[in-house]
């Protein structure tokens, strides 16, 4: 079997899978956004994507596992038509996309929508949100596009969910849900782009050990903290990981 060798590889890869597998079955995914610009410090972004998918899905399953009763289908039925149409316009753009400006707009958007909850103040943060399907068509398909090219889907969805104010497990396993189809569904596109060879799946599955422990390990949080400190938490990890997109980005233009 084929894998990478290098340990610095290792030395970022190891953090990055497990931030990813505790922020998916944890708290929704938003912080996993991190993973592949930690791996692409010592890989190419492209061969960091490749990487992550295969992991991805792997958490996927234990986690649709443990939230198979505790998910929204009304959320689910406005955001996955949408994420499958964006998937396939990341799939035609492939060769023109630039990765630092999908990493800026969403960076923008992440932050704007954490700095509107937290100005706005605590009672209008606290007043449910309604579902609609022009918004969640929207983010539904910027979420499958972003997803498509960094694995970076979870602040849309994100900014589509909680102002919804959902049970902090229907949160979670909505987003489990949704991305458990969305990345499957990429595994076929990505097929045919040539991004599995024997290298990228051979660390995958080196790799699987530590995605297996960070799910774990991100089950065990959710259950620990309650629903107030879950939605502010939820939150700074969209507005931390709106400024590591940031930052990425303008190192990216900067060079």
């Amino acid at each position: 079997m084929e894998f990478i060798t290098d340990p610095f590889f290792y030395a970022v890869g190891i953090p990055a899978v497990l931030i990813a597998g505790v922020s998916k079955s944890g708290f929704g995914g938003g912080l996993g956004v991190m993973a592949v610009p930690l791996m692409a410090l010592a890989v190419s972004p492209q061969a960091a994507a490749a990487i992550m998918l295969p992991i991805l899905c792997l958490m996927d399953l234990a986690n649709v596992w443990a939230y198979r009763k505790r998910w929204d289908r009304r959320n689910m039925m406005i955001l996955v038509p949408a994420a499958l149409l964006g998937i396939l316009v990341g799939t035609l753009t492939f060769s023109y996309l630039s990765v630092a400006a999908v990493k800026l707009i969403i960076a923008a958007i992440a932050i704007i929508f954490t700095l509107d909850h937290w100005l706005r103040g605590k009672n209008a943060g606290d007043t449910p949100k309604s579902a609609t399907w022009g918004k969640g068509s929207v983010l539904g398909g910027l979420a499958g596009f972003t997803s498509f090219v960094a694995h970076a889907g979870g602040p849309p969805v994100s900014m589509f969910l909680l102002p919804q104010r959902l049970d902090k497990s229907v949160f979670v396993g909505t987003t489990v849900m949704f991305f458990i189809v969305v990345n499957y569904v990429k595994l076929i596109p990505y097929w045919f782009l040539g991004q599995f060879d024997a290298s990228n799946l051979g660390t995958a599955v080196v790799l699987i050990p530590v995605a297996l422990f960070g799910t774990w390990l991100g089950l065990w949080a959710h259950d620990k903290v309650n629903v107030v400190w879950f939605y502010r938490v939820c939150y700074g990890l969209l507005f931390i990981t709106g400024l590591k997109l940031l930052a990425d980005g303008i190192i990216h233009f900067a060079a």
